[in-house]
């Protein structure tokens, strides 16, 4: 796969699973705009990747906010003049029972995991449709598609994501646009390490493959999605998860 050529948008660009993601379109030959909340961390990213001879852009970006999601679509307009993929990987999550969950929570979880990829997209994908053409991938969670333990409103908002992929795919493929998502298992992140250890130790014995994922192993997936060999592809979920989910 190669993406020479290729300006790639990553959200949660400063660490984990979208730091990956964004190493590896630029190992590829992409020039990537990392996006992300926490400067210092996405400015190191960014640095790294340009010190590894890759193209990188660092720009701060709060998906909780439409006014930042605008400001950043002005700004790869001005100065790429296109987006040829969007990778959206943040995201966040805490296990905690349905019943402890405040307002403050709730509205936390809903807006990073369903609201900002309704919003970047708002933003975005007129700028595809008027291109007519591009790649969007989500990254949604196993949550969303089987449930999860102490996850009910994440897993409610991550299983909105999928459905928002598969209507979007839908709206988007007469323009050239595919739209596919991925959904990873417990993946070793600095969000799943912030978890107490006795859930870490549960989840690895849920797993077939007896281990976390890499975030290495997820932002292959993303990459693939991005790359045109998943030009026939459309509205569809893969699950990268060591196979503790296995949905048909």
């Amino acid at each position: 796969m190669k993406f020479d050529g290729k300006i790639v948008l990553v959200t949660g660009a400063a660490s984990g699973i979208g730091l990956c993601t964004a190493q590896g379109f630029a190992a590829l030959g992409a020039d990537v705009l990392l996006g992300d909340i926490n400067v210092e961390a996405g400015e190191k990213a960014a640095a790294e990747i340009r010190a590894n001879g890759g193209k990188a852009t660092f720009g701060k970006l709060d998906l909780t906010d439409p006014a930042s999601i605008k400001a950043c679509k002005e700004w790869v307009l001005a100065n790429k003049g296109r987006v040829d993929v969007i990778a959206n990987v943040a995201g966040w999550g805490h296990i905690q029972p349905f019943v402890e969950n405040d307002d403050a929570f709730v509205n936390k979880v809903l807006a990073l995991n369903l609201r900002a990829p309704v919003e970047l997209m708002r933003a975005f994908f007129p700028v595809l449709i008027e291109q007519k053409g591009g790649k969007v991938v989500l990254v949604s969670s196993d949550a969303g598609r089987v449930g999860s333990l102490g996850e009910s409103v994440y897993s409610a908002a991550k299983g909105g994501v999928i459905a928002f992929t598969k209507a979007l795919a839908r709206e988007g493929a007469r323009h050239g646009i595919n739209v596919n998502c991925i959904c990873p298992g417990p993946t070793d992140t600095p969000l799943l390490r912030s978890e107490p250890e006795k859930f870490l130790e549960a989840f690895v014995k849920a797993i077939p493959m007896r281990r976390f994922g890499k975030p290495s192993e997820v932002a292959d997936g993303i990459i693939f999605f991005g790359s045109n060999r998943a030009d026939y592809i459309t509205g569809q979920v893969l699950s990268v998860n060591g196979g503790i989910a296995m949905v048909g």
